[in-house]
């Protein structure tokens, strides 16, 4: 695994571990988990009532930028999805293979027309940069840092692990009061 030399809030570096599978093409077609937080993990996406997610109108962009993903993209298919108060869980398939970016030349597989698909870290790119310039442009000025810098990918390895990460998907609203990205529990 890589390590990356990051500077932290005091200023001093530290080392950041790659969780990327070592020689793995994040392009070609599969299943993939993602998960994105906010800069600091703030709470600005909407809230936990009830064990139910209220999106406010940054949740609610988030949610609509993901779903209109796929139709900009239609190398790839969504599956289960959330939008929490500070971060955001997602499964998609990519279902064609993919060149490095979707700006590269077709390879002239029909099975998958048009431009060449994207890597999860151009579609993840491409899906915060959107989500970011809307509300800077909602607030008429940037806010800063929205997202935090990196994200978290797994590459959904089988039937079971797809079904095991949906489920967690599912329940991660009624389990904000214990998870570990509620702000509540950083004290804890």
């Amino acid at each position: 695994m890589s390590r990356d030399r990051i500077i932290n809030s005091s200023g001093e570096t530290s080392k950041r571990r790659s969780l990327r599978l070592k020689g793995y093409d994040y392009s070609q077609p599969g299943a993939y988990f993602i998960t994105l937080c906010t800069h600091k993990r703030r709470c600005i996406l909407g809230e936990v009532v009830a064990d139910e997610m209220r999106l406010n109108n940054a949740g609610r962009l988030v949610e609509t930028e993901w779903l209109s993903t796929a139709r900009v993209r239609p190398y790839i298919n969504l599956d289960a999805f959330v939008v929490m108060p500070n971060h955001f869980h997602a499964i998609f398939f990519i279902h064609c293979k993919a060149g490095a970016t979707h700006r590269v030349a077709p390879t002239g597989d029909k099975s998958c027309p048009g431009p060449e698909p994207a890597s999860v870290g151009a579609i993840v790119g491409q899906f915060k940069s959107r989500v970011t310039k809307v509300i800077n442009s909602w607030r008429r000025s940037p806010i800063g840092s929205l997202w935090q810098r990196n994200y978290y990918e797994h590459v959904v390895r089988d039937e079971e692990d797809l079904n095991r990460i949906r489920e967690y998907i599912q329940d991660n609203p009624r389990r904000w009061i214990e998870d570990e990205n509620n702000p509540e529990n950083l004290s804890k």
